[in-house]
């Protein structure tokens, strides 16, 4: 079995990060075939995922992603693809957040 561990800091805060959570549960449902339950916590929330040969977690918390992963024996043989999926999905969703919000920031130089 070969494992997946990733972490990445932010500074988005709780809420924010739970809405990334989310659209990374609904993004690997649907991409990969992902079963993914959501469980809300006080400091941190847990998202639990599987498929056949796939399971793990995303834990969230208002300054840290950490997804640890357990791949069976035929997924282990493309974990450097599944971990550049799983990378490219949340490091998008993560840089596009700041993005977003100074867009939609008003311009105060008027």
């Amino acid at each position: 079995m070969a494992d997946i561990h990733l972490e990445r800091e932010h500074a988005l805060g709780l809420q924010e990060a739970r809405r990334i959570a989310v659209q990374w549960a609904e993004q690997v449902e649907v991409e990969f075939g992902m079963e993914c339950t959501y469980e809300k916590g006080h400091a941190g929330d847990l998202v639990s995922f599987s498929r056949s040969g796939v399971h793990g977690t995303l834990a969230v918390t208002k300054n840290n992603f950490e997804i640890d992963a357990r791949l069976g024996f035929l997924a282990g043989a493309f974990k450097d693809r599944i971990e550049a999926e799983i990378v490219k999905h949340l490091d998008a969703l993560i840089t596009a957040r700041p993005a977003a919000r100074k867009a939609a920031a008003p311009n105060k130089t008027a």
